[in-house]
């Protein structure tokens, strides 16, 4: 880690003797330091308090320690330890454990900018910790590069959640990164989170931030919330992406998922920049598909799992700003991406090409930050299995079959429904999501009646961990179905799977798209 020349002999709460400085950002200082009482290195940040006659600061360190708690086990690996928050001297002192990486800040300042590439991954794998910590309502609302830790061996690591709410200020660190609506101190949410992300991804790419720090908070913020946005002129590939992020109103943001296809497609349609240029692990599928010896999901039942094919960069951004200002549309912006649509014949053998993108179906617009996670008329089903997940209205349990122990599967459904919902457990997984898709699974389906895959085999990520995606075609009792996959790894062998299934000519209606997205939203292993 980069550290900069300024050393002190002073202690934290009579315990932390600071060192050296490792990173400056506003009202933010992060020291490496030693624990006395433990003799091991950590990093110490000194967050500056306002003045608070009511003494809400007081409660601002367990607040802290709770957040950061509660984000650590949605997202493992992925969110700083935190092992002490002390209030001394009229600021807040965080005490994480040490990481063995580099805050984002110093190493834009080294590099002056960052290529699409890299750029793309330590994005994505921001996105894995924001999509975990919101669909349980967390919002981070200080994320900033200095909150990021880049490292060579792993993805990246953030810090600095419990920050936001946490004083009366709108923000408390890096006003610069902060959303329109968090400057007009306004209620915020998730959206604020997808504004930073845009400014993050503009400041990799451009080597500034797309708002300067005017050297007083109060001066920053109006500038954030009245300036118009500077149009980036190095960001290539992800400029729409950045501009679809950067918008002033939160309504009008691109959408977590959009996002997600822009940034994967960047990385695949750029292999030969991967090696030791990017940190932290390849995603798999992305550059190549390695052919791992596989197992089954499930025994008898196969990986199942639900999600929409990666479409295009430029028909994933147009579709998600359709409707927005300057785009000469009415319609809403899609709040999940749209599959592919049947195309023409393929030549045999021809598996892994996906078909022409069809036009976005009509989405609902998505709700604004801060609204219950459920859509009206849905409830959360916990499974004595050990998982959770939210059903429409007159949803049940429709049945169980199960695989010597080692593994089940659960189906949902309605009576007079032809869509089911089915999700499966199992502790015989392989270690490589698209091997499982491919090699095991695959090869069954192509055995069953009128299977066709659509598109190719996709690696992702989901609630943080590997996972991989497969869309097909299938035909039962002379009906045509269509079904997406979704395979996810636990770890240890262990995984659960997701599979949605309708009647092909009824994929687009707006009452299952959105019974889509709500499955991928609240879907939950018990542990894991």
């Amino acid at each position: 880690m980069g550290r900069a020349h300024v050393s002190t002999h002073r202690s934290v709460g009579g315990r932390y003797r600071l060192v050296e400085i490792t990173h400056r950002e506003t009202n933010s200082v992060c020291w490496y330091a030693d624990d006395l009482q433990t003799g091991r290195p950590c990093l110490v940040t000194r967050t500056g308090l306002p003045e608070d006659p009511g003494g809400a600061a007081r409660r601002v360190p367990s607040r802290v320690l709770r957040t950061t708690e509660s984000v650590s086990r949605l997202c493992p690996g992925r969110i700083a330890t935190v092992v002490d928050a002390v209030g001394e001297d009229g600021s807040l002192w965080t005490v994480t454990a040490w990481i063995d990486g580099t805050p984002l800040g110093e190493v834009i300042a080294e590099q002056g900018t960052l290529n699409h590439v890299r750029t793309a991954r330590i994005a994505l794998e921001l996105l894995d910790v924001l999509d975990a910590a919101h669909a349980e309502g967390i919002t981070h609302g200080e994320l900033s590069p200095g909150q990021v830790f880049v490292r060579e061996g792993g993805p990246v690591v953030v810090t600095g959640y419990g920050l936001a709410g946490s004083t009366s200020v709108p923000r408390l660190t890096a006003p610069s990164y902060a959303a329109p609506e968090q400057a007009r101190d306004e209620r915020t949410g998730p959206a604020a989170d997808l504004w930073a992300l845009g400014a993050i991804l503009y400041t990799m790419l451009e080597g500034r931030p797309p708002f300067r720090d005017r050297g007083r908070p109060a001066s920053t913020l109006k500038g954030v919330d009245r300036l118009p946005l500077r149009t980036p002129v190095r960001a290539g590939p992800l400029t729409r992406v950045v501009q679809g992020l950067l918008r002033k109103d939160p309504r009008e943001r691109l959408t977590r998922q959009v996002v997600r296809e822009v940034l994967t497609r960047v990385l695949s349609e750029d292999p030969g920049a991967a090696p030791g240029a990017v940190p932290g692990p390849r995603l798999r599928g992305g550059y190549t598909t390695p052919r791992y010896a596989g197992r089954e999901w499930s025994g008898r039942t196969m990986v199942l799992g639900t999600t929409l094919a990666v479409v295009t960069v430029a028909v994933a951004v147009l579709a998600a700003t359709q409707g927005l200002p300057g785009t000469g549309s009415a319609a809403p912006a899609p709040t999940a991406p749209t599959a592919s649509a049947p195309g023409g014949p393929r030549a045999p053998g021809d598996r892994g090409t996906a078909r022409p993108p069809a036009a976005p179906a009509p989405a609902p617009t998505p709700p604004p930050s801060g609204t219950a996670a459920l859509p009206p008329g849905y409830r959360t089903y916990r499974a004595p299995e050990g998982f959770s997940v939210a059903l429409p209205e007159g949803w049940e349990r429709l049945g169980t079959s199960r695989a010597a122990g080692l593994a089940y599967r659960v189906t949902f459904g309605a009576d007079g429904d032809p869509r089911t919902l089915a999700v499966t457990y199992s502790e015989r997984v392989g270690p490589d999501a698209v091997a499982v898709w491919r090699d095991d699974v695959e090869p069954r389906l192509e055995r069953s009646g009128g299977y066709e895959r659509i598109g190719s085999i996709r690696a992702t990520t989901y609630q943080g961990r590997e996972a991989a995606d497969m869309e097909w075609y299938a035909e039962a009792d002379g009906s045509r179905l269509r079904t997406f996959g979704r395979g996810l790894l636990l770890g240890g062998g262990r995984g659960f799977s997701l599979r949605w299934t309708t009647p092909a000519a009824d994929w687009g209606d707006a009452a299952s798209r959105e019974a889509l997205r709500a499955f991928l939203r609240t879907f939950r292993p018990a542990s894991g």
